[in-house]
Order: C-alpha cells, then sequence, then structure tokens
C-alpha cells in the first residue's frame, strides 16, 4: 500500500513539475510572440523612417542639383555682365579718342578760321585807307593772293565752308539729305558741322525735321553769279 502511495506522489509531482514548466513554456511562447510583433512594428516604423529619409534624401539632391545648375546659370550671366563691361568701357574708349579727335579738328579749324580772319582784316584796313590815299594794287593783288590761297586750299575743303557756300545760293533751307546729295559730304560731318554753325549763329537747325537754314547771310547772293 505505501507503494502505491508513493507511486502516486510521484506521479503527482511529476505532473506538477509538468504543469509548471508547460505553463513557463507558454510564458515564453507569449513574452517571445510580444517581443516579435514589437519587433514587427518596429520594422514597419523603421521602414517608413527610411522610406521618409530616402525622399529627404532625393529632394537634397534635387535641391543640390537646383543650386549647381543656379550656380552655373549664376556663372554664366557674370561671364555675360563681364563681356558687356568690357565691351561697353571699349566703347566708351572709342568715344572719347573720337570726342579727343573732333576737338583737335575743331581746334584746327578755329585756327585756320583765325588765319583767314586775319588776312580778311588786312585787306578791309588797306581798303579803308585807300579812300583816303592813293589806292596800291600791288598790295591788294598780293593780300588777295594770300586769300585766294586760304580759302581755295584750306577752306574749301572743309564741310562748314561748303555747306555755308550752298546756303548762301539759290536755297537759303535745305535738309540734311540735300546738303549731302549737293555737297558730296558725308552725313555724320553734314550733321556735325550744320550743329557747329548753328552754335555760332549762322543756321538754324530744326532736329525734328532735319532742315537746316540760313540765318545770317555773310554776302549776298548775286555775289556768287559769275559775270
Amino acid at each position: 500500500m505505501l507503494d502505491d502511495d508513493k507511486t502516486l506522489n510521484i506521479i503527482d509531482e511529476t505532473i506538477q513539475a509538468a504543469e509548471t514548466n508547460f505553463k513557463e513554456f507558454i510564458d515564453v511562447l507569449e513574452a517571445s510572440r510580444t517581443a516579435l510583433i514589437n519587433l514587427e512594428k518596429e520594422k514597419v516604423e523603421l521602414s517608413s523612417e527610411k522610406g521618409k529619409l530616402e525622399k529627404e534624401k532625393l529632394l537634397l539632391e534635387s535641391e543640390k542639383t537646383k543650386l549647381e545648375s543656379e550656380k552655373q546659370q549664376l556663372e554664366l550671366d557674370k561671364k555675360k555682365l563681364e563681356l558687356e563691361t568690357k565691351k561697353l568701357e571699349e566703347e566708351k574708349q572709342e568715344r572719347d579718342q573720337k570726342i579727343g579727335a573732333l576737338t583737335d579738328e575743331q581746334v584746327k579749324l578755329l585756327d585756320e578760321y583765325q588765319k583767314v580772319k586775319f588776312e580778311l582784316q588786312k585787306f578791309m584796313t588797306v581798303a579803308a585807307e585807300a579812300e583816303h590815299a592813293d589806292f596800291n594794287f600791288e598790295r591788294v593783288r598780293a593780300l588777295l593772293s594770300i586769300y585766294t590761297v586760304l580759302v581755295t586750299e584750306i577752306w574749301q575743303g572743309q564741310p562748314h565752308y561748303r555747306i555755308l557756300l550752298t546756303l548762301h545760293g539759290d536755297k537759303e533751307e535745305m535738309t540734311r539729305e540735300e546738303i549731302k546729295n549737293t555737297t558730296g559730304i558725308g552725313g555724320a560731318f553734314v550733321l556735325r558741322s550744320i550743329q557747329e554753325l548753328a552754335k555760332v549763329g549762322l543756321l538754324d537747325y530744326d532736329m525734328d525735321t532735319g532742315s537746316a537754314k540760313l540765318k545770317k547771310r555773310l554776302f549776298p547772293k548775286k555775289a556768287l553769279e559769275e559775270k
């Protein structure tokens, strides 16, 4: 009887131990299941974060590409501006040189004019003296020869002289185009000469119509008529 009781006790203890072990095993399984679920959640979250990071990376790369493109465009614009600045500086230098050349030419013309004016004053003095004294034809002829050389060799080739001479003829008012065609002077020289003659009060110039009109007649029209 004692042996049976012992056997039953052993069986009970074995069953209790098995139940305990099974319960522990179930607990371990449940803990493992919970851990797996959490890992899956973390995996999903990490995957989502990875997706966000990938998008941000693509966005940053796009911004980087855009910035590089803008940088290249700015460099091109900079080079273009440098070229335009250089061109403007060259044009300014060329314009300054032209202005300097025009000034030199104007000084030369003024000097030539003063020479002619001086000779004319001498001639007028001789003519005035002749009213009260014997007329010296040799002196007058000498002065006239000098005056003739000055006018024919110097002033006749100048646009100012030719324009004034033309407007002292049949028409006292002409357009720039008419003056150019009549005198054969280039358009730029015609314009400049007209403007300079207008400054000293010899011509009136209308910029809108391009018309130049003789303002101050230096000698009568009939003086140009051939005898």
